[in-house]
């Protein structure tokens, strides 16, 4: 038996992948935008955060995630994780997937962010706020020169901004020091930035904070809604990844992480309450 045979053929659901809970502010807008497909979301809580893990390792659990989902029947996979993208997604496109099926995809989030930020930015001086292990990376920094080469690009490490999120302080008095704190540390070492990058899935989650120190007039990005448009757009040039989804409209939750831990924390993020399933992975 042939390597790509060892996953389901079968039409199967969208998998959305992320170390935590933020993709699912990532599946939240790709769900409005498409309600007619399933989707698959697996969530490693258990192993969660990777913004500050080497890039070997996210590199190694991205790649056990995108296996697994492969398994339950998923031919496309976003990851809906900044961490993931910048450090594992090129490696799994280029060699992984032609070895475990080359008619899957795995697609990420930061490249539809970049394609759209040309558009907005007027001064070309564009922020980017994330984790340290996607800051590091210079992920964004190397795309945006590929496609829009005059923009010069600042990056803030924001360290404490997904363990607020996660901690359910996003709202918190804390919030509001470190979220200005990394706000000021941006624009004092580019006062001409008009356009701020929300690289990271959890940080729409503080957008009440964000707007509240944000000066008037600073484009705030949030990727949901561009990864959204962007993947409608894929399906509609790639009929035949289309073919192999299945439109029953359903949301199927899945994490590393204790069910029930996961099911509270996860209510904020995609707006609704849901019921989740415990797995492992590796």
């Amino acid at each position: 038996m042939s390597r790509t045979n060892k996953y389901p053929q079968s039409p199967g659901p969208i998998g959305i992948f992320d170390s935590g809970y933020g993709g699912l502010t990532i599946l939240r807008q790709i769900r409005s935008l498409m309600p007619q497909y399933d989707y698959l979301y697996l969530g490693d809580n258990a192993r969660a955060p990777y913004g500050t893990r080497s890039f070997d390792i996210v590199y190694e659990f991205t790649l056990q995630a995108v296996q697994y989902l492969f398994a339950r029947g998923c031919h496309l996979v976003i990851l809906g994780c900044n961490t993931a993208s910048a450090k594992a997604l090129r490696s799994i496109q280029q060699n992984d997937l032609p070895q475990m099926d080359p008619r899957r995809r795995v697609l990420g989030v930061i490249r539809p962010t970049v394609e759209i930020v040309g558009g907005i930015s007027q001064s070309r001086h564009v922020g980017i706020m994330a984790t340290m292990g996607t800051i590091r990376s210079a992920t964004y920094n190397l795309e945006i020169a590929k496609l829009h080469p005059d923009i010069k690009v600042t990056g803030e490490a924001c360290p404490m901004w997904v363990p607020l999120v996660e901690n359910n302080e996003y709202d918190s008095p804390g919030a509001d020091y470190f979220v200005q704190k990394n706000i000021d540390n941006l624009l004092s070492r580019d006062p001409e930035i008009d356009c701020v990058i929300l690289g990271c899935t959890h940080y729409p989650l503080l957008l009440n904070k964000i707007r509240k120190y944000m000066p008037a007039g600073i484009h705030i990005i949030e990727q949901g809604r561009y990864v959204a448009d962007s993947l409608q757009d894929y399906l509609r040039r790639h009929t035949e990844m289309a073919a192999r989804i299945t439109s029953g409209g359903t949301a199927t939750f899945l994490t590393t992480e204790q069910a029930g831990t996961f099911q509270s924390r996860a209510a904020a993020f995609i707006g609704e309450s849901l019921m989740a399933e415990r797995v492992y992975l590796g």
